[in-house]
Parts: C-alpha cells; sequence; structure tokens
C-alpha cells in the first residue's frame, strides 16, 4: 500500500487504493482515459517515473524520462478535469515552481496499442488561475488572498 488516504492524490473522491493505487501498482489496467489520465497525475505526485513511461504510447517512450521524472521538482497540488471521452481529456494541473503556483492546461489524447491504453500526445492550452477562485492548493481561501 502506498498511501491511506480518503480521497485519491487526483481529486476523486475514492480513496487512493480504490482508485489510482490499483493501476500505479498494475494490479489492475485503466479502461478508460478518465482513469489513465488520474492515474498518471498520481503518479507525477509520487515521481513514479516507470509508470509514466509504461503508461505512454510507444513513440513517446524514452527512458531517460524516468530519471528526470522521479527527479522533479515540481510540487503538484491539485488536478481539475474540465471534459473527458472515450479517447480524450482535457484538464487543469495546478502546480508550485520556486514557491509560485502555476497552472497547465492540456487536451490529452489516448490510443490502444497491444491491448493496453496508453497516453499518445497532449495539447497545451492556455490557463491562468482567476484571481477570486478557490485557491488550488486546498485552503478554501480565495486565490487572491491565499497563493496569488
Amino acid at each position: 500500500m502506498l498511501l491511506r488516504m480518503k480521497t485519491c492524490i487526483c481529486g476523486n473522491t475514492l480513496p487512493f487504493e480504490q482508485c489510482c493505487e490499483k493501476f500505479i501498482t498494475e494490479k489492475e489496467l485503466p479502461e478508460k482515459a478518465i482513469e489513465l489520465m488520474r492515474s498518471r497525475y498520481s503518479a507525477y505526485v509520487l515521481k513514479n517515473g516507470k509508470y509514466l513511461y509504461n503508461t505512454c504510447s510507444k513513440v513517446l517512450q524514452d527512458s531517460n524520462d524516468i530519471e528526470a521524472i522521479n527527479n522533479q521538482s515540481i510540487e503538484w497540488v491539485g488536478l481539475k478535469v474540465e471534459s473527458y471521452s472515450d479517447d480524450e481529456v482535457t484538464f487543469m494541473a495546478y502546480y508550485k515552481e520556486d514557491g509560485k503556483l502555476q497552472v497547465m492546461k492540456e487536451h490529452s489524447f489516448f490510443v490502444v496499442e497491444d491491448g493496453r491504453l496508453r497516453y499518445d500526445r497532449g495539447e497545451m492550452q492556455k490557463a491562468e488561475i482567476s484571481r477570486n477562485e478557490t485557491c488550488p492548493c486546498g485552503s478554501g481561501k480565495k486565490y487572491k488572498k491565499c497563493c496569488a
């Protein structure tokens, strides 16, 4: 067991062991794009480069990425899924880098290779944190009165 939590790292209301852990430990394979995307976000939080490598399409797999992800200095603090379908997910991931809260928005595409769902590519989209939205750090305060 990696973690015991009331809610999953990915923000899902299910506990980690019922949500992303079963995929990251490869006890089960994600069957839906949203499951794979959420588990990949959790793997970034946990600095699990091997899982991220294993869930990329073959054209994206670069074994050098494993160590780079394992040694990343970014602190991931939240995930917000905007939309999803069978093979696409649009999400915003919040992170702290050098003490500053930032956001990235991506429209991700997934494919099936060798009978397994894999991340194939992503298109970055413009995103910013609104001063009046609830702060992604989880404090419950407005962003402008917290991490801005």
